[in-house]
């Protein structure tokens, strides 16, 4: 009895505190009604702001967009600041590796060229091996490595020296203004021909066409298997990729050439330096055939019934009477059909002979009849010389 008057005298205070308190949505609509006339009193000091000085900067809409005095228009941020040695004052504390697998084709010609590669990569301090067991080639870094970078620049080599691209034109990828790229083709078109016809394309007759993607992007291309490896600058990978995926996707890449070559001829115009090219650049649309149009074949009703059954040749010859003849019997109705159907034949064709005949004859006498004057006599036509007007 104790705890249970305790708990309903504790309840009667709860609920007259609760009673002497302003509710909570009250509360909420004084908080609304003061922001609303915070943010009236901020607009209106803006606006007389603004009108009375004009000539202020307009502030930024946000906190971050600070002024930057050391970014000036002078500054090219494209350039390549080369990394030279000793500008690493520490060794890399750990070891970073990169692995590729090779072909078999390519292992010979991976034995002759293994020391060109390895004495690339020791001026800047980076190790590679030649697992023919495995068919891997690895680079990693050691206590002599100058630059961070050159790891990666070392995995693009290998990946290059694997997909068939000679050791002379690989070891640019090196140098700070060469970059490569692996294009994956072979997952684009399923059907092989196909494939094969459209990887064809990127050649050319004669390989013009390879040759006019390298003039035009100042890329080296190759094309091997189910991959297609490029090396040049930034700008020119991106166009590399769009020729060879829009290829794929049965876009000849002579259409991307002729915009490479209006683009190239618009670039050193300065005065479209600002203004946007397209109006310049052809607009090619596909051209699809019309598709035949499938004859509309009437359905048959349908018939909860079974079709009749068709007679036997048993039952056929049972009508004719041919099924109680004796063989020699049989043997002289077929001679007798075949001699009348042949007969007819020749009929139908001295009927037609006959006809073709009559027709000649009668175009020849009316020619005949043209040329005999009243006389008699055969009328001579007279060649008339052509005059050659002046």
């Amino acid at each position: 009895l104790k705890t249970t008057h305790r708990t309903t005298k504790n309840h009667e205070e709860h609920s007259s505190a609760i009673g002497n308190e302003p509710s909570m949505s009250d509360t909420e609509n004084e908080d609304k009604k003061k922001k609303r006339s915070s943010s009236k009193n901020r607009r209106e000091e803006e606006a007389g702001e603004e009108a009375g000085s004009d000539e202020e900067e307009v502030r930024p809409k946000r906190n971050y967009r600070r002024p930057k005095p050391w970014d000036t228009p002078d500054i090219d941020k494209w350039k390549m600041i080369p990394f030279e040695q000793g500008e690493m004052k520490t060794p890399l504390l750990e070891e970073s590796s990169f692995a590729t697998l090779f072909p078999k084709y390519r292992e010979k010609y991976l034995r002759e060229v293994w020391p060109h590669v390895t004495r690339a990569l020791q001026k800047f301090g980076i190790d590679c091996e030649l697992n023919l067991i495995e068919g891997s080639l690895t680079v990693k870094t050691t206590r002599k490595t100058w630059d961070p970078y050159m790891i990666l620049k070392a995995r693009d080599l290998i990946k290059l020296l694997a997909r068939s691209v000679p050791f002379p034109q690989a070891v640019k990828v090196l140098q700070d203004d060469t970059h490569c790229d692996v294009i994956k083709i072979g997952s684009m078109v399923r059907n092989k021909e196909r494939f094969v016809k459209r990887r064809q394309r990127l050649l050319g007759p004669n390989g013009a066409t390879l040759k006019a993607i390298e003039l035009l992007t100042n890329c080296y291309m190759m094309v091997q298997g189910n991959t297609v490896a490029a090396m040049g600058p930034h700008t020119g990978l991106k166009q590399v990729r769009q020729i060879v995926e829009d290829c794929m996707n049965n876009i000849h890449p002579v259409y991307n050439i002729k915009t490479l070559m209006i683009k190239r001829e618009l670039a050193k115009d300065p005065e479209l330096a600002t203004e946007s090219w397209e109006r310049f650049l052809p607009k090619f649309k596909k051209k699809n055939p019309p598709k035949r149009k499938k004859p509309k074949t009437k359905k048959a009703e349908y018939t909860p019934f079974p079709p009749e059954q068709q007679p036997r040749k048993e039952d056929i010859q049972m009508e004719t009477g041919e099924y109680f003849l004796s063989e020699e019997q049989r043997k002289a109705t077929i001679e007798r059909k075949k001699r009348r159907r042949t007969e007819e034949q020749e009929r139908k064709k001295a009927h037609t002979a006959a006809v073709q005949f009559a027709a000649a004859t009668a175009s020849t006498e009316k020619a005949r009849s043209k040329r005999i004057d009243d006389s008699g006599d055969y009328i001579e036509k007279k060649k008339k010389k052509k005059t050659r007007t002046k």
